[in-house]
């Protein structure tokens, strides 16, 4: 699991992890989630993705945790949809620290969360993975971008940092946050933060490569801590 010093009261703490790394992590399991969150996996038919899911929710509880100082099992985050309103699904938020903000993510066995001060999202996708057709990420994506990504010698990996970022940019809320990405190879991934200025997260110790996103946005420090040797799971 990659994460940053993770010490009390650091701004921001972005952490990514396998799935099997959670879920064998041992501050943390399923009884730390809330009913509503238990009764949501509830509904998730295939297996993996119920485990990812969990993940991700247990992982950022994880990220509370060290930018709090409170234990995972008496961090609650809840979520708001910004679109309408309700509570229960869409942007995560922890109600009893308005000063933070928190984003979760997970895809074929990654996660990736991160808390810390104002907006911040964060997103996490397999390094294998290619997002397309062309077509449809121009009609989601800015095209000069998109055209950009495809003019590069392997399209593929450019277009799925693209594609990482913008999601970053999405799960903060906002396009002028900091914006860092990079890829983690121990675990296959490419990684997009978006805000949380200064935050903890990973980098070459943990078999990471850091990259600034385009539109000038500057690389942000992401040093590294092994949060101990986690044996595989086997789910």
């Amino acid at each position: 699991m990659s994460s940053g010093p993770g010490r009390v009261g650091a701004a921001a703490v972005a952490l990514v992890a396998t799935t099997a790394e959670v879920l064998a992590h041992p501050e943390l399991d399923e009884g730390l989630l809330a009913p509503w969150e238990r009764h949501r996996l509830a509904g998730i038919r295939v297996p993996a993705r119920r485990d990812d899911v969990m993940a991700a929710r247990l992982l950022l509880r994880l990220c509370a945790s060290r930018v709090t100082g409170l234990p995972p099992r008496d961090v609650e985050p809840a979520q708001r949809c910004p679109g309408c309103g309700r509570d229960g699904h869409g942007r995560p938020y922890l109600p009893d620290r308005p000063g933070l903000g928190a984003s979760f993510s997970h895809a074929d066995g990654l996660a990736a969360a991160v808390v810390g001060p104002g907006p911040v999202g964060i997103d996490v996708e397999p390094l294998t993975r290619r997002p397309g057709p062309v077509s449809v990420l121009r009609r989601l994506l800015p095209h000069d971008e998109v055209d950009a990504a495809c003019a590069e010698p392997d399209p593929g990996p450019a277009l799925l940092r693209l594609w990482v970022r913008r999601e970053a940019l999405f799960k903060a809320g906002r396009d002028d946050v900091r914006l860092t990405e990079w890829t983690d190879r121990r675990r296959a991934a490419v990684v997009a933060l978006a805000g949380a200025d200064g935050a903890d997260g990973a980098d070459g110790a943990d078999g990471a490569d850091r990259g600034a996103a385009a539109d000038g946005a500057a690389k942000a420090p992401v040093p590294s801590l092994s949060l101990g040797q986690v044996p595989p799971s086997g789910r």
